[in-house]
């Protein structure tokens, strides 16, 4: 398990926060996502349902495909991933199955999230693989691009 100083974790939260950029400017909801291993990024993900046309294409699900090309390998072992927005069911279930370690989120998502706010999958001792959970990382600056999105859609609908 990887063993970030704050300032580390800050820093990688901000590429994180690059990536929900790339999603808002297509107007996609912006969530932004990056997997670290000896750190040095190795896979990069952001919102694209939208402009893929594909349910399954979050944040998550793009950097862990991005990872699993770099590392040439289906097992992230010994990696962290940086999600700006607490990771929802699906994305749980496929960090969980990519062995992925460490999850270091920004924001709480009460609708959707699955790693402490509705569900808890990352960390429920039935599974056959846990992962460190940790949350709070420049969490107001993760949240507010969030809510300036949607204040932004509702005022446009």
């Amino acid at each position: 398990m990887a063993d970030f100083t704050q300032e580390e974790k800050e820093f990688f939260m901000a590429e994180a926060l690059r990536e929900a950029q790339l999603s808002l400017q297509k107007e996609e909801i912006p969530i932004g996502c990056i997997i670290v291993k000896d750190g040095r990024i190795i896979g990069r993900g952001h919102n694209a349902r939208e402009e893929l046309n594909q349910a399954i294409m979050h944040a998550e699900i793009m950097a862990i495909n991005e990872a699993n090309q770099t590392k040439a390998s289906w097992r992230l072992l010994d990696c962290t991933l940086f999600v700006t927005i607490e990771p929802c069911v699906m994305c749980s279930g496929a960090i969980s199955l990519a062995r992925i370690s460490q999850v270091i989120y920004g924001a709480a998502n009460q609708k959707f999230g699955a790693a402490g706010s509705l569900y808890n999958i990352l960390t429920d001792e039935r599974l056959n693989h846990r992962v460190e959970v940790e949350s709070g990382i420049l969490e107001k600056e993760c949240a507010k691009m969030m809510q300036d999105f949607f204040r932004q859609r509702r005022k446009n609908n």
